[in-house]
């Protein structure tokens, strides 16, 4: 009886591990272009001049998921074992902008719930319920327009809008510079901060709202000292990222000892490590977890809802441009992430069935008026492929109508 127990519990431990067609983790990095920061070159680890496949390939093992076949004999029996593994670590962002840029070996299907999860090492303070580290990244979502599985200029981004993007003190089409430090000057410590060997580090520029946050400098504290710039791209003097910033969510309590005790406060939902994890393959929060991404939550350049059948690729990008004394910059922290249905079908699709009733007629040029006259997007109406609802996807169902 118990060796019949264990053979029934192989098989279902077998059964368990093969039940995805696709891979369930995140396989590939196409792009990592962090802005400075404290844990640059060093999550993950990189080498001056060294080239950008090479960094790539880094991220990659660091943050992706791998396939493990094992083969073992089992009372006189072969049994070949396909167990998908996350890769348990994790890259830095950097600073405001910084960014990666990963994909599935799937397309993501909207199934008009939470979707997908991207992990972070946000936690909860022993003395704040409701904060502790909280370094929010904005998720873009990506859809491969041109069909040729990478990402390029010819496909459409939509951008996640979480709890924060309606906030009044959100600013959006903000953006900042960095300027490439001498890593020869002299450093010397602060007089105002122990905590600090150069206040003036690495200087910045940008397009705040706000006259006393245009310009200011990311200092080096004494905890990280190797270069915060990026080491394979030295030949770069200046770097500029845009998108969207988030106010700022550190307030410093101060500790008994008289020292700072800066807490990062949670915002509600949307962004990437923002909360703490909430996965069996990952660290546990107390009661305050991330469910997830939802698809339904992306919006277009204008802010309009957009209707998504499904996204191919991910990018998450630092949304905060704030330090916290000894604590260094906010730099979000990725760490991998899951489709929490890697199976999922895309629904079949005739071209030119915009309103999804598997006939191609009049009814479908009225939902694309409708969808123009609405100023929204909807996949499906976007029978052009060229990313956008216009004149011309009218013509093209009456193509698909008179063929």
């Amino acid at each position: 009886m118990k060796k019949q127990r264990n053979i029934a519990a192989l098989v279902l431990l077998v059964m368990t591990l093969t039940m995805w067609a696709n891979h369930p983790w995140l396989t590939r990095v196409f792009d990592y272009r962090p802005a400075p920061g404290q844990f640059i070159n060093t999550m993950p680890l990189c080498r001056v001049g060294e080239p950008i496949d090479s960094v790539l390939a880094r991220c990659q093992a660091s943050i992706c998921g791998h396939v493990d076949t094992i083969t073992t004999t089992f009372h006189g029996q072969t049994i070949t074992r396909i167990d998908t593994v996350w890769a348990e670590s994790m890259i830095s962002l950097g600073g405001y902008g910084g960014y990666v840029i990963v994909a599935f070996d799937h397309p993501v299907v909207n199934m008009h719930d939470y979707d997908f999860e991207i992990w972070g090492n946000a936690f909860v303070s022993d003395r704040e319920t409701n904060g502790g580290s909280s370094e929010p990244g904005i998720v873009m979502v990506g859809v491969d327009m041109d069909g040729d599985g990478v990402p390029s200029d010819a496909d459409k981004w939509y951008e996640l809008a979480g709890s924060e993007y309606a906030h009044p003190k959100t600013q959006h089409d903000y953006t900042i510079t960095y300027y490439r430090p001498d890593e020869g000057k002299q450093r010397t410590p602060s007089q105002v901060n122990p905590f600090l060997n150069d206040t003036t580090y690495i200087h910045w520029t940008s397009n705040d709202v706000n006259p006393d946050s245009v310009s200011g400098y990311m200092s080096r504290n004494t905890y990280h000292n190797q270069p915060y710039w990026p080491l394979w791209l030295q030949g770069e003097e200046t770097m500029t990222f845009s998108g969207t910033k988030l106010r700022c969510n550190a307030v410093d309590l101060g500790g008994d000892d008289g020292n700072s005790y800066f807490v990062q406060y949670f915002f509600d939902w949307g962004y990437v490590d923002n909360l703490p994890n909430n996965n069996e393959f990952a660290v546990q929060g107390d009661g305050i977890c991330n469910p997830g991404f939802k698809i339904d939550w992306a919006v277009d350049e204008q802010g309009r809802h957009v209707n998504l059948t499904h996204i191919d690729f991910i990018k998450v990008y630092n949304a905060m441009n704030q330090y916290c004394g000894w604590m260094g910059e906010s730099s979000t922290e990725v760490a991998g992430g899951i489709d929490f249905h890697p199976d999922a079908e895309l629904p079949a699709t005739l071209r030119g069935d915009v309103n999804g009733d598997d006939e191609v007629n009049i009814a479908d040029i009225n939902a694309v008026v409708d969808v123009i006259l609405a100023g929204t997007f909807l996949q499906a109406a976007d029978v052009s492929s060229d990313g956008e609802v216009n004149v011309a996807d009218i013509n093209a169902v009456i193509d698909s109508i008179l063929q």
